[in-house]
């Protein structure tokens, strides 16, 4: 329901009430009053082991989560819990125990968990939180979750029940862009928001950087850890969640290169690529934990620097159809760091991303918190809340990218990607 409506509803509630009050008709009191009914939710996950993705956003989901200064109960009611997998080694499997403690059953299918054995849609929304597990690898290295398979699922129920409701899905959308582009194709021939895409967006920033809406970026850059097909869609999704509120918004992408070592270097030191160069020392400036002894470079760093220090990275060189650059750099550090250009001031814009990773038997992974924010806003409102082509083209930018590399560095033609979108005007950024 939109926030105006819900806001409505409780003005003629307000004065219902009063009205029943000045009439001398008893009302309840607040104590004896039932509390409103949540939204229900369908929850499918393919693994839930401890600081497993299913894990984070279940507890959250099912249990509440700090926000603020405070405890937050959850705005949404998970009703139908659907888990694929339930490992005894090398992780220990939470979902049984989990189901037992919050009193969820699970359900046998996806379908089962959407229409809670009814035959027919019976949630108010689905969060698909298809990662970690044991699954088959395409012929380029992804992974081969069962994102899109559950999607369909879905998508057939909400056609044979005559309606549909929010749909979140946790990080890139699939692992072929026909897929990718049909997932959001549904969501609109259907008529309901499709939410994706990675926590980093969302995430504490340090500093609490929030870009102008139209601000006249060139360039963005985002120096992070990992490898394809994992965290090179978060390092693509912490550059593109700055790089669409550039004047002119997102144009589209036009090709995808991705290099590893010495290679990457030479393409990096190219003539052209002094911007490249300069925003990579400031993203790297952001990092807690450079790649030396002791955390703390003995000399300044310096693109020569890096060059030596981070010699075996991997990066995804984007083009895009205004000629603005995107540059991702998989590094030997431990954090998320953009840094971008301003072509009216030449001033360079840059901070960390944080993402306090858990260690075992510690830690709550808090990154995982606005997003679950951002999902239960979702299924309360009826709105995403910021445009899903973000998460299409990041989605787009991977599948070329492990292309690219498997193809020994090959630049990657993308007409298909040339899907041009505006940011949400409105921040989707909050500072916990």
């Amino acid at each position: 329901m939109p926030r105006s409506s819900v806001s409505s509803l409780s003005r003629r509630r307000f004065l219902s009430t009063g009205a029943l009050a000045a009439t001398g008709v008893a009302t309840l009191p607040l104590a004896a009053q039932a509390a409103p009914a949540r939204p229900r939710i369908a929850f499918l996950g393919t693994v839930v082991f401890e600081h497993s993705h299913s894990q984070h956003f279940l507890d959250r989901l099912a249990l509440g989560y700090a926000w603020r200064g405070g405890w937050e109960a959850p705005r949404v009611e998970v009703a139908g819990l659907y888990v694929d997998q339930f490992p005894d080694w090398p992780r220990k499997d939470l979902a049984r125990g989990r189901a037992q403690k919050y009193g969820l059953t699970l359900r046998p299918n996806v379908a089962d968990a959407l229409t809670l054995g009814t035959g027919t849609l019976a949630v108010d929304g689905v969060v698909i939180i298809a990662e970690h597990g044991e699954y088959p690898r395409t012929a380029t290295g992804q992974t081969r979750y069962p994102r899109y398979r559950w999607f369909k699922e879905c998508v057939k129920i909400f056609e044979s029940s005559g309606r549909a409701v929010p749909v979140f899905m946790d990080k890139h959308l699939s692992t072929t862009w026909r897929e990718c582009l049909e997932m959001v194709e549904d969501s609109r021939r259907l008529g309901f928001p499709l939410h994706a895409g990675s926590s980093l967006p969302v995430t504490l920033r340090e500093p609490a950087l929030d870009m102008p809406l139209d601000a006249p970026l060139v360039e963005s850059v985002c120096v992070a850890y990992g490898g394809p097909d994992s965290y090179d869609f978060h390092g693509l999704e912490t550059a593109q969640c700055m790089s669409e509120r550039r004047k002119g918004g997102e144009a589209g992408i036009v090709a995808v290169q991705a290099l590893r070592g010495e290679r990457l270097w030479e393409a990096l030191a190219a003539p052209d690529r002094q911007v490249t160069r300069e925003l990579i020392v400031a993203a790297l400036a952001r990092s807690h934990n450079l790649p030396v002894e002791g955390g703390y470079p003995t000399a300044p760093v310096s693109f020569d620097w890096a060059r030596t220090a981070c010699a075996n990275s991997t990066g995804y060189l984007v083009e895009h159809a205004d000629g603005f650059r995107t540059t991702v750099l998989l590094a030997p550090i431990r954090d998320f760091n953009y840094a971008g250009r301003r072509a009216d001031t030449e001033e360079t814009i840059s901070c960390q991303m944080v993402l306090p990773m858990p260690t075992w038997g510690a830690a709550t992974a808090d990154f995982f918190t606005p997003l679950v924010r951002h999902i239960e806003e979702m299924i309360l409102t009826g709105q995403a809340p910021y445009p899903v082509e973000r998460t299409l083209l990041t989605s787009g930018m991977v599948v070329a990218g492990v292309e690219s590399l498997v193809a020994g560095g090959r630049r990657v033609e993308t007409p298909e990607m040339a899907i041009a979108y505006r940011a949400n005007p409105e921040s989707t950024f909050w500072q916990p």
